[in-house]
């Protein structure tokens, strides 16, 4: 299957199967990130993102619900990302990590009411140390650590504060962005460790993106979305090939998520 010299259109049969395939009632988490490729459409390229839809399944599981292409994000086209979840069964999120992407908190509001919305923290020290010198790196990451790694949002808060007196100067356009984004960083502080961990330690789509970008790294450009695609789909199903055991503690968990979202997972969980 990784040869991705042997793909043929047989794929695609399977492609569309997989693509609507009915979900889950009820995911507690769901990470959407973005990659992007150059894709040629009526005579011309243009730049496409690819939306990666990542669950953690009630069996504490990875799975991949969606993939979706666009040349837009907004909350228009998120709508129709989050209406074909809901129209393949999708009930309800209990928490989604986005990478700050316009319009999604609006439209998840839309379709999932309940879903609490997280900003993803390991985008937003990627995008941080974008804007902060070379040299100064190392010293801004021991600083801002004490902020995402704090055992709560006041600890975290004051660890913010820190951080603005030692580089607020520097770097001013970096802290307001942690200020500006800060009630929905923060909002995996209200949570316990059990459930916290999944959200910041791993960016769990990265995993699925380097598959991506080993498939898909000999080839400039694509002829049409669905070569795309195709291809992208193969990169999914080698990902896949690991995900046989839930997370570390997953019972501990979704213990602690069904204290924290009551009545949510009662269908799922067999007490």
């Amino acid at each position: 299957m990784s040869n991705s010299g042997n793909i043929t259109d047989s794929l695609i049969p399977q492609l569309k199967a997989w693509q609507s395939r009915p979900l889950d009632s009820v995911y507690p988490f769901v990470w959407l990130d973005a990659i992007h490729y150059k894709v040629k459409e009526e005579g011309r390229y243009v730049n496409k993102a690819v939306y990666t839809l990542l669950a953690l399944n009630t069996e504490g599981r990875k799975e991949l619900i969606g993939l979706y292409c666009s040349e837009s994000e907004g909350a228009n086209y998120w709508l129709s990302v989050l209406t074909d979840l809901h129209n393949r069964g999708v009930q309800d999120i209990l928490i989604a990590c986005v990478d700050g992407l316009k319009g999604f908190p609006e439209a998840i509001q839309a379709i999932f009411p309940n879903t609490e919305v997280q900003l993803c923290v390991i985008h937003q020290i990627r995008n941080s140390l974008r804007y902060v010198a070379s040299r100064d790196q190392k010293a801004f990451m021991r600083d801002l650590k004490p902020v995402y790694k704090a055992v709560n949002k006041e600890s975290a808060e004051l660890a913010l504060d820190e951080l603005d007196r030692l580089w607020g100067n520097k770097y001013p356009a970096v802290i307001a962005s942690w200020r500006d984004k800060w009630h929905l960083l923060s909002a995996y502080f209200k949570y316990p460790e059990a459930v916290r961990k999944p959200i910041y330690t791993t960016n769990a789509v990265e995993a699925v993106h380097r598959q991506f970008r080993k498939l898909t790294k000999t080839k400039g450009a694509f002829p049409n979305e669905t070569s795309l695609l195709k291809l992208l789909y193969v990169g999914m199903l080698n990902a896949s090939e690991k995900w046989t055991m839930p997370i570390n503690n997953w019972g501990q968990t979704m213990m602690q998520l069904s204290i924290h979202f009551p009545g949510r997972l009662d269908a799922v969980m067999s007490l």
